[in-house]
């Protein structure tokens, strides 16, 4: 169980919209948290993965290693 403090403002909104959908405001609260925790933790990672030391590549041979592009396609 978590309580959360919402601004007058957000509050309105998410009533109006927990309302006019039939859903409970707790749907969309923890739907909003579940995607800004993926976030979140994807930034992590890439962060972390930044700061390590290794070989770095291009994005287009990362493309072209993960078969989105074709040696033509590169730019040269």
């Amino acid at each position: 169980m978590l309580s959360v403090r919402l601004s007058e403002d957000i509050e309105e909104r998410l009533t109006k919209l927990a309302h006019t959908t039939k859903r409970p405001k707790s749907h969309y609260v923890e739907v909003a948290l579940a995607r800004f925790l993926e976030d979140q933790e994807d930034y992590l990672l890439a962060l972390s993965r930044l700061e390590q030391k290794g070989p770095n590549i291009s994005l287009e041979e990362a493309k072209r290693q993960l078969g989105f592009l074709d040696d033509s396609e590169m730019d040269h």
